[in-house]
């Protein structure tokens, strides 16, 4: 522990992969045979202008599956679909085949890359496979589209109050929501400015 400058107390925790907030991704792909499989997922984030990047192992179904097909979704878990997404991220495809009925989730063919959408989850980006290291399980995706139900739009953009993001909490194990507008970007710093 060490004393700053307004002398409270600032406590070291080491080398952790504790990141605020921390996106919830459904991410999901077809088999071969066109089965839909998703997986929750939590270490990942924009990587490039039009590349997302996340860390997904390679003994995941949803890994093997986007190596195969070479194109998978990546829907943002909300709010009031916490437990099926939550259980998705528990359960292996490789275990429970139909564990996206189990979830009480509907596939649908995404419109531009050959992925499942989960209807039920109401924003999703749609990614083409670019590449994988399995030496640090880095998955990058080439964004395609980003699609938004209705239900989430106000004055025909996404609405995160509608969304219902949620963020995960890696040091106390929970999904939280997002709360309160703090500013408005690009805006609040010109005070500061000469």
């Amino acid at each position: 522990m060490s004393t700053n400058k307004y002398g409270t107390m600032r406590k070291n925790f080491g080398s952790k992969t504790w990141l605020y907030p921390m996106p919830v991704f459904i991410v999901a792909a077809y088999d071969a045979a066109g089965n839909a499989n998703a997986m929750t997922a939590a270490w990942g984030g924009i990587y490039t202008d039009d590349k997302i990047g996340i860390c997904l192992s390679e003994g995941h179904k949803t890994t093997k599956n986007i190596l195969e097909t070479k194109a998978f979704t990546v829907s943002i878990a909300t709010a009031s679909q916490i437990t099926p997404c939550d259980y998705i991220g528990i359960v292996s495809g490789n275990k429970v085949a139909d564990k996206l009925t189990r979830a009480g989730f509907h596939a649908v063919k995404a419109e531009y890359v050959n992925a499942p959408l989960i209807e039920e989850l109401p924003m999703a980006v749609e990614c083409e496979f670019v590449s994988y290291e399995e030496e640090s399980n880095f998955l990058v995706g080439r964004i395609v589209n980003v699609s938004a139900d209705e239900s989430i739009l106000t004055n025909g953009n996404i609405d995160p109050a509608k969304l219902q993001p949620v963020t995960y909490d890696p040091v106390n194990y929970k999904y939280m929501t997002l709360g309160a507008v703090a500013g408005k970007a690009f805006s609040e710093g010109k005070a500061l400015k000469e």
